[in-house]
């Protein structure tokens, strides 16, 4: 026994301080076993990702056919049709005013009336002098229709004769002007009645009673027409062509609208195209006309402008959103039968109604993806969350 405690204690002492002893590597062998066991038990029971998991959820629509209007948008101001100034022809009082600020009022409606009376006179006192002048006148030439008769049978001189007529004509012609001075007084006295030359609407008083004016000086109202109503805007000179080509087989329909164009627009006509383009801005102004029946549309105001060109019908097109831009140009993912993304390079048209239409690139029928497009890239698989 004393020989088999020694040989314990010196293979005690022969192993390295790495070495583990036998009946320490006898008691890790089962469990090394079993964590390996777990560890491929674990790995085995994993679920694995489905594909639909790993699809990008995305929204598409169909490539549809439509009429689609050709139009030309611009952003627009809205001009009075006509503005007048009304000022007055004479020097007087304004003795009432005959409107209120603000009113609409008809060509002939009366506006001011003036203190008369100094003008009254004047007309009175023209009115005498043509009676007076047209007395002596009258006596003048009887004079000279006797000194005539006198004259044929020699009792006066051609010289006597020649006085008397002289006179007559002279007297003539004084009443002739007596009578211009009767209308000029007439015609002083009408300007004491200010009336409307225009069918419009009146601004903001600028004179009250009792205020003196002087002969086309102080304004006293500005009436402007909105009956029809002007809209000029611009346009960029690539679209002359175009306008000029179209306005050749009749007049353009012009929308405008303070908000959406699409919602409740007044329609009026192209009337107008400037006579050059602007070199500073590369644009050129046009004018359109509109009825303004509703008078949604008022002088000063920026408004939304389209120009309708004509109807394109059968128009291919797509939702504006499934159109991006790109590097190489604009493109859109049209979604695969077997739902995988196809880039698509496509050449696009006019917008109109939140639609583009797509000259080439995309057939009716094909679906495109509208939404989600910066998680695909050609080849990934989709899930259409949803379709329009």
């Amino acid at each position: 026994m004393s020989r088999l405690t020694l040989h314990a204690t010196d293979r005690g002492r022969d192993c390295g301080p790495g070495v583990i002893p036998a009946c320490l590597m006898g008691m890790l062998l089962p469990c090394l076993a079993l964590v390996a066991g777990c560890s491929r038990q674990g790995q085995a029971g994993a679920p694995t990702p489905s594909g639909e998991a790993m699809a990008a959820p995305v929204t598409a629509a169909t490539v549809t056919t439509q009429a689609v209007p050709v139009e030309i948008h611009a952003i627009g101001n809205v001009e009075a049709y006509s503005t007048v100034t009304v000022k007055s022809q004479v020097d007087a009082v304004i003795k009432q005013v005959h409107f209120t600020e603000g009113q609409d009022v008809r060509a002939g409606d009366l506006l001011f009336t003036l203190d008369a009376r100094p003008f009254e006179a004047m007309l009175q006192q023209a009115e005498a002098n043509l009676a007076r002048d047209e007395a002596q006148a009258k006596n003048a030439r009887a004079q000279a229709q006797r000194n005539k008769g006198l004259f044929d049978s020699g009792i006066i001189s051609k010289d006597q004769y020649d006085t008397f007529q002289t006179s007559a004509d002279a007297l003539d012609a004084g009443v002739r002007a007596d009578k211009a001075a009767v209308e000029n007084a007439r015609l002083q006295l009408g300007y004491c009645t200010i009336r409307s030359p225009i069918d419009g609407r009146t601004g903001s008083l600028l004179v009250h009673a009792g205020n003196l004016v002087k002969s086309n000086d102080t304004s006293l109202v500005v009436i402007n027409q909105i009956h029809p109503i002007y809209v000029t805007f611009s346009v960029p000179e690539q679209y002359l062509p175009q306008i000029k080509k179209h306005l050749a087989h009749g007049k353009l329909q012009v929308l405008a609208s303070a908000g959406d164009i699409r919602e409740n627009p007044d329609t009026g006509l192209l009337e107008f195209i400037n006579n050059t383009v602007d070199s500073t801005t590369g644009t050129i102004m046009l004018k359109g006309t509109f009825p303004n029946a509703s008078s949604q549309l008022w002088p000063g105001q920026f408004v939304n402008v389209a120009v309708k060109l004509t109807i394109e019908e059968n128009a291919t097109v797509v939702p504006n959103q499934a159109v991006q831009a790109g590097e190489k140009g604009e493109y859109v993912y049209v979604v695969k039968p077997d739902m995988t993304a196809e880039y698509r390079p496509v050449v696009t048209g006019v917008s109109s109604g939140g639609e583009t239409v797509i000259e080439k690139g995309v057939e009716p029928g094909e679906r495109v993806v509208t939404d989600g497009q910066l998680r695909i890239y050609p080849g990934a698989k989709l899930k259409i969350k949803n379709e329009s």
